[in-house]
C-alpha cells in the first residue's frame, strides 16, 4: 500500500504533497476536537438543524475518516470527494456565525467573513490535491 510520504515511490509533486499534508492536519485536528470539545461546535450549529450533538460527532468521524483516507493513494480521490462534500455540508455553520457576529464576540467580524472565502479556497485545494497529476512526456 503506497503511503503519502513513501520515499521510494512518491510521484506527487511537492506542492500536492504539501497541500495534502495541510488538509490532513486540518481535518485530523478538527476531527479530534469534535470529540473532545463538542461544545464549541454546538455553539456554531444553526438552530434549525436537528440533533446537533449527533451531527457534531458524525462530522468529526468523517473528518477523521477523510484525513486518514488521504494518506493512502488508492483512496485519496475518494477521501478528497468526501472532504469536499463534508466541507460544503458544514458551510451553514460558517454562514450562521457570519450572520450572527453578536453571538461570537471573541472572533473579529472580518475573520468570520474571511472564513467563508477561505472555505471556497480550501474546497478548491482539496479537490486539486486529491486528483492525479497529469503525466508528463518526460519525467525529469
Amino acid at each position: 500500500m503506497p503511503l503519502l510520504f513513501n520515499p521510494f515511490r512518491n510521484r506527487l509533486p511537492t506542492s500536492k504533497r504539501l497541500a495534502i499534508f495541510f488538509v490532513f492536519i486540518w481535518f485530523l485536528i478538527g476531527g479530534i476536537v469534535h470529540f473532545f470539545k463538542p461544545e464549541f461546535f454546538l455553539k456554531i450549529m444553526p438552530p434549525y438543524l436537528p440533533h446537533p450533538l449527533l451531527l457534531v460527532y458524525i462530522s468529526g468521524f468523517f473528518e477523521l475518516l477523510g484525513a486518514f483516507g488521504l494518506l493512502l493513494a488508492k483512496y485519496r480521490k475518494w477521501a478528497g470527494n468526501g472532504l469536499v462534500l463534508l466541507t460544503i455540508c458544514v458551510t451553514p455553520a460558517n454562514v450562521y456565525m457570519w450572520q450572527h457576529p453578536d453571538l461570537f464576540t471573541a472572533i473579529p467580524q472580518w475573520l468570520l467573513a474571511f472564513r467563508l472565502v477561505f472555505q471556497v479556497a480550501f474546497i478548491i485545494a482539496i479537490w486539486w490535491a486529491t486528483r492525479p497529476s497529469k503525466r508528463r512526456f518526460f519525467n525529469f
